[in-house]
């Protein structure tokens, strides 16, 4: 079988993942880069062991070798590189969030249904096998009627005010930040298990930093840095640090969720509590093998990810024996297996169910994060349009 060819745009945090991820599945090839400058591309290429390098995105889509194009580049610039790649008919994976407005993510959306490409959108935490088993368990009406969803999702990454990022300028992380940064996964993976949509939200924004002190070298993102780092400049942040929000979904359950970037010690906790009229169940990422279920009148269990104790459904997102944990890297592979193989048995993406995120997913989170925004404007409720 010939292997599906690859290219990669971006070559920070997230684009190097992608790769590891790819490489773990054996019928996908990663054959070309493109970074910020053609040096750039050079550089990291030979580190990655990629053969092909580009300074500009255009000339990788003029590979004819590309088949699929993944898009890790810093947000502002998703949009127009989502929309040139599907202009040019390869496949996309694209990081979230999809675009900066919903009126863009939109177009998108509109475009990728035209052309019957594949399009993909990397909320990988909806891939952890202990979720597909709980998606399976509230599917078959194992928690009864789910009435109340909450959680949160906190960081500590820009606690300090000598922390600084791209994501923190709005011109190129966008107008939101938390919310739309790591919100938007809270909100995907808790309407993929329970199959419930979000319809309204209010919302409370916070600055918790008004003004940070960015370095005046280049600091990576996660890249620790010293209280006594010299040579520093004061700048506004006009972005959310912490957002807490009520939720309205479709069904009538109602909810609420937390978002910090500020929780000291709190280092990538997404997790979330589904109180059910049968029974409840609550995940923490950090610990991303366990799932308590909750009683009323007998002593509460903790289910270990184990595929002999796995629905059907749940058994094939699992790779590895009970004790043998599986977290983050491979719910990413879980995302790209996902995805790869409904382009390798040429499945429609128009006719067929995809069992990993699309542009559907990516523009509904766009319509939350900017309902969100709104609400907090206003002050009131905001139904997501």
């Amino acid at each position: 079988m010939q292997k599906i060819k690859v290219g990669i745009i971006g070559t920070g945090f997230i684009g190097p993942t992608h790769i590891e991820a790819i490489r773990r599945l054996g019928f996908v090839e990663v054959v070309a880069l493109s970074g910020s400058d053609k040096a750039n591309a050079e550089k990291n290429a030979a580190v990655l062991g990629i053969p092909e390098a580009y300074g500009d995105y255009h000339e990788m889509l003029q590979d004819s070798e590309v088949q699929v194009v993944h898009n890790c580049t810093p947000n502002h610039l998703h949009f127009q590189i989502n929309k040139d790649v599907i202009l040019s008919g390869k496949h996309i994976l694209s990081e979230k969030p999809l675009a900066v407005s919903s009126s863009e993510s939109a177009e998108l959306l509109k475009l990728a249904k035209e052309s019957g490409i594949v399009h993909g959108v990397n909320f990988n935490y909806r891939q952890f096998p202990i979720l597909r088993q709980l998606a399976s368990m509230v599917q078959c009406e194992e928690l009864g009627k789910i009435n109340i969803i909450h959680g949160s999702y906190l960081q500590d990454w820009l606690l300090y005010e000598t922390d600084f990022n791209w994501r923190l300028a709005p011109e190129v992380g966008g107008k939101s930040r938390a919310v739309a940064d790591i919100g938007s996964h809270w909100c995907d993976t808790v309407q993929y298990v329970t199959g419930k949509k979000i319809v309204e939200v209010f919302a409370d924004l916070s600055t918790v930093i008004p003004v940070r002190k960015k370095a005046k070298h280049h600091v990576a993102t996660y890249e620790r840095r010293s209280q006594e780092d010299a040579g520093y400049e004061d700048v506004q942040i006009h972005t959310e640090d912490y957002a807490s929000v009520l939720l309205r979904f479709d069904d009538g359950a109602k909810g609420v969720f937390t978002i910090s970037q500020v929780s000291a010690g709190r280092k990538n906790r997404l997790s979330f509590e589904l109180n059910g009229s049968n029974k409840s169940a609550y995940w923490n990422q950090e610990e991303p093998e366990k799932l308590w279920i909750g009683y009323r009148d007998k002593a509460n269990e903790v289910l270990l990810a184990d595929p002999s104790l796995f629905s059907p459904e749940a058994r094939a997102s699992i790779h590895h024996p009970g004790g043998h944990n599986e977290g983050w890297p491979d719910a990413l592979k879980n995302m790209m297996l996902h995805f790869y193989s409904f382009i390798r048995d040429g499945k429609d993406p128009l006719k067929d169910q995809a069992n990993f995120a699309t542009f559907e997913q990516g523009h509904l989170s766009m319509c939350i994060t900017d309902a969100i925004l709104e609400s907090h404007s206003t002050g009131k409720w905001v139904k997501v349009k």
